[in-house]
């Protein structure tokens, strides 16, 4: 049987990211008809819709496709939730990972729902700032809970590969709403995803 990948981009989107990207290889001096970049310019096309295909997709609807009413008001805390996205000023990645909780009133979502608030987001050009609070606003509109706490860890390319080149920088970005105001309560969260439970 013959190898078929199913994955789907939009025609119109990828021809003019064809074009755009024979163009790229021509300025920076590479010849866009040699054998080894040949169909670089289709895989670049296909892979830039791929890392941006947040823009087609809806975290509240996602999070609204798995509602439920529930009697809990204790924290839900999902962590190490992996992340990658791309810096919009040099357009190279940064990567890291996400921790988030709410404490519900009244409604929670499926787990992996949180997961794929923090896709949706990630898939765009972004910064690390706008991100966090960005999976925050969705999960408080969606859901409504009576706090959220959102955490990024995560390392940029554009600090690593070029500027300063510092390898071994992260950055770490925080959004807080409710109840995680409180002094008590973030400190609770921060000890938890700090924490190696077994």
């Amino acid at each position: 049987m013959a190898y078929k990948k199913t994955e789907q981009y939009d025609e119109a989107s990828s021809k003019g990211l064809i074009t755009s990207y024979h163009e790229v290889l021509k300025h920076i001096g590479e010849d866009p008809e040699r054998e080894g970049l040949l169909k670089t310019p289709e895989r670049v096309a296909k892979a830039m819709q791929y890392l941006t295909q947040g823009y087609n997709q809806d975290a509240k609807a996602i999070i609204e496709s798995a509602k439920f009413h529930e009697d809990v008001s204790e924290m839900i805390i999902v962590k190490d939730i992996e992340l990658y996205s791309m810096c919009e000023h040099h357009m190279l990645p940064f990567f890291g990972k996400a921790h988030i909780a709410y404490i519900p009133n009244g409604w929670i979502t499926g787990l992996s729902k949180i997961a794929r608030v923090v896709d949706v987001y990630a898939r765009r050009l972004q910064v690390q700032e706008r991100l966090t609070t960005q999976i925050l606003d969705a999960i408080k509109e969606s859901l409504n809970p009576v706090g959220v706490a959102v955490v990024i860890e995560a390392k940029h390319l554009c600090m690593m590969m070029r500027g300063v080149q510092k390898q071994n920088s992260e950055t770490t970005t925080s959004a807080f709403s409710g109840e995680f105001q409180k002094n008590s309560t973030r400190s609770e969260f921060l000890k938890l995803i700090g924490s190696r439970l077994s």
